[in-house]
């Protein structure tokens, strides 16, 4: 037990509990987790509309009908992610942000295409009654494609697109080991 100035008896100084530290240390991330999902749950219903409409009424192929759907979702998000998801980092130029912005999502593109190209013309040769549908086109490039894209996004854009930060937050850990 520690000794107040006056003399007195005073409960000691407890370290913080495991659910603080764990907040102070990955409470960032996991707001930008949520907000990233939010607007990539709005990109991906414009993505899905997009896709099913140029597939299915436009007639565009499927390769087409998802780089399409992708552009238009892409660039809701790009506004989603700069002003919300991570609004609280530093500005390093728009004209930067943007242009890393759309190759990283041309990379998350390509997967997504790779997933879709291997379903519906790779298993499509062998199965073609049930990989060359709609469903099949669906399953691929927005759920496995979609998926996988999305992990990608996320690590690329807050390692290299949203990369200015604001006053840096110390976690309760770091500076008991000071």
């Amino acid at each position: 037990m520690s000794v107040s100035a006056t003399g007195e008896p005073s409960a000691p100084a407890s370290p913080p509990g495991l659910i603080h530290r764990l907040r102070d240390r990955f409470g960032q991330l996991v707001r930008e987790l949520g907000k990233f999902g939010i607007v990539g749950g709005i990109a991906f219903v414009i993505d899905i509309v997009l896709f099913n409409v140029a597939a299915s009424v436009l007639g565009l192929g499927p390769l087409t009908a998802k780089t399409l759907s992708t552009v238009v979702a892409a660039s809701v998000a790009f506004v989603g992610n700069r002003f919300w998801t991570w609004r609280h980092r530093g500005r390093s130029g728009l004209a930067r942000e943007y242009g890393l912005y759309f190759f990283f999502n041309a990379v998350g593109l390509g997967i997504g295409l790779g997933c879709l190209a291997i379903s519906h013309y790779g298993l499509g040769s062998i199965w073609p009654e049930v990989f060359r549908t709609l469903l099949a086109d669906n399953i691929a490039a927005n759920v496995v494609g979609v998926a996988l894209g999305t992990l990608f996004r996320f690590w690329s854009y807050r390692r290299f697109v949203f990369v200015g930060t604001t006053a840096a937050v110390v976690p309760a850990a770091a500076t008991e080991r000071e």
